[in-house]
């Protein structure tokens, strides 16, 4: 796999054509290529900006989580959230790079993903392509940020090795690899954190990606889902007291 670091000017309130933005500085692109781009600038050119000056950022994390912990859960004045079936920090709302507006996790990244991979396709003349949006999140019990895909289109984000075997014979029973997070992990981590200015990666040989003709289909996206009962970490997720924000799921989702 190699991942290459597109450097743009810097994005702010201003830019509001995200199309000619990626075809201003996207470098010509080949068959079998990812291109990441960062939720931020997405969300920027959606106008999904809040003046810093005067917001209570508690409430519009709030507002745009499904679930949040009281803030006296953390001791870092950050509310762990569930956020479109993420658990994220803050629902996504962040200042860093918002030039004094907090910067809202993008409207519909899905259909942000089929969007730019429509448009890149047709502009390079190219019949597979992927595309993700990537944003950062935490690990629990370990220091630093990695990167994730909130959205991808193009391929399979999830390789299934369930009744494979492993290298002595036995038949794998729970392993699947998830492609669009370890392809975000990758973008992020060379696009960088601070001020690199590069919210752009193109990544290509990627011959464990299995690139698909077509969106995304629901049920392709509804599997990514785990329901809480059937999740690894269900005994924690159930055991603390989320409360309902307005994102729109439903307490009930919760079990």
């Amino acid at each position: 796999m190699k991942v290459s670091a597109v450097h743009t000017h810097k994005i702010t309130a201003q830019d509001r054509d995200l199309p000619a933005l990626l075809d201003a500085y996207l470098p010509p692109l080949a068959e079998q290529s990812v291109v990441a781009v960062t939720s931020k600038i997405v969300a920027i050119t959606q106008g999904r900006l809040v003046k810093a000056e005067g917001a209570d950022k508690h409430a519009l994390i709030e507002e745009e989580a499904d679930y949040f912990l009281p803030r006296s859960a953390s001791r870092y004045d950050v509310l762990l959230t569930i956020t479109r079936d993420i658990i994220i920090a803050n629902a996504g709302v962040d200042e860093s790079n918002g030039n004094g507006y907090y910067v809202l996790w993008p409207r519909d990244p899905q259909h942000v993903a089929n969007e730019i991979r429509a448009h890149l396709r047709q502009r390079f003349g190219l019949h597979d392509l992927g595309v993700i949006i990537t944003d950062s999140v935490t690990t629990p019990l370990r220091w630093g940020v990695t990167g994730a895909a909130i959205a991808h289109s193009g391929f399979l984000a999830v390789n299934n090795f369930v009744g494979h075997p492993d290298i002595f014979g036995r038949a794998l029973h729970m392993t699947k690899v998830n492609i669009a997070n370890a392809l975000g992990a990758a973008a992020v981590l060379v696009m960088g954190e601070a001020d690199e200015q590069t919210p752009l990666a193109v990544l290509h040989d990627l011959p464990f990606v299995q690139f698909q003709d077509g969106d995304p289909t629901p049920a392709e996206l509804s599997s990514l889902h785990i329901e809480l009962q059937n999740d690894l970490y269900a005994p924690l997720l159930k055991s603390v007291p989320w409360q309902t924000g307005h994102g729109g799921a439903k307490a009930s989702d919760l079990g």
